[in-house]
């Protein structure tokens, strides 16, 4: 089995927005920044599903974050099945891979995308633990850091081991934060259905966008800091303007861009670059 091959394949089943960028990488990056993705993207399944409890929840993330943190060489079938325990049938594909995942970035990085994704798992246990209270706007700064500022952070080393590129470690936080609070405002309705809220006591989605766009500001700074023509302003270039446009069409009452929309967006950037 071709994993890089594959990694794609599942990559583009789980998300649109992140499979085309991606998949426009130089080899080395796209394994790297394919390998943060999907291990991030299983433990997110983890902590998003509406059948676990979460206690259950809380106690799966905890042994894949120690599993994370006792790689040497890499992961082999089977390395995360204590974690799963009897919930392993009802996990999709992409979490119960997490080992493959792990191992599919070079050698030289992939302790990194551990290390990253290990603290990431452990403070989504935390916030099932306490069910997702967020009751003010440092509540919110703390769960956007916990799941998507950090990926920024994350992202700036991976550009950094690729070819050198420096970044501001600030704006790579709001470069994350301001796609998690996007992405909170798009699923606000979907999540009050499990019981959850992200949005502090009182805010409304005026308010919520506001903190999105603060963020996005970092997010564009950090996006015109990267050198031009390189891999990583490709990367950021396509997923800030998506960022953009989909709180352009949140504010006039859509709640998510269409396939069409993506793709012509998508186009204008890359037709561009």
């Amino acid at each position: 089995m071709n994993l890089r091959k594959d990694a794609l394949e599942i990559l583009k089943e789980t998300s649109r927005t992140f499979y085309i960028p991606i998949s426009r990488l130089p080899s080395g990056l796209q394994e790297a920044v394919s390998s943060a993705y999907l291990c991030m993207r299983a433990i997110d399944e983890i902590e998003d599903d509406p059948q676990l409890e979460n206690a259950v929840k809380a106690k799966i993330l905890r042994e894949i974050s120690l599993i994370l943190q006792s790689g040497v060489t890499g992961f082999k079938d089977g390395d995360f099945a204590p974690a799963f325990g009897e919930y392993a049938e009802q996990l999709p594909e992409v979490s119960l891979r997490i080992g493959e995942w792990a191992t599919l970035a070079p050698t030289d990085i992939a302790p990194r995308i551990w290390e990253s994704t290990a603290a990431m798992s452990d403070r989504m246990a935390h916030w099932a633990d306490c069910n997702w209270t967020i009751q003010t706007e440092t509540d919110l700064d703390r769960y956007t850091f916990s799941v998507a500022g950090s990926v920024g952070l994350l992202l700036s080393d991976l550009w950094g081991w690729y070819d050198g590129t420096q970044t501001d470690r600030t704006e790579a936080i709001g470069f994350g934060r301001g796609l998690q609070a996007v992405n909170i405002l798009r699923n606000h309705g979907e999540d009050l259905t499990r019981g959850v809220t992200f949005y502090p006591h009182g805010w409304t989605n005026d308010d919520v966008q506001t903190y999105a766009r603060r963020n996005i500001q970092l997010a564009d700074a950090y996006t015109a800091s990267l050198p031009v023509g390189s891999p990583a302003s490709d990367f950021c270039q396509i997923i800030l303007m998506l960022g953009h446009a989909t709180l352009d069409a949140m504010l006039h009452g859509s709640e998510k861009l269409s396939r069409s929309q993506v793709m012509d967006l998508v186009q204008q950037v890359t037709s561009a670059s």
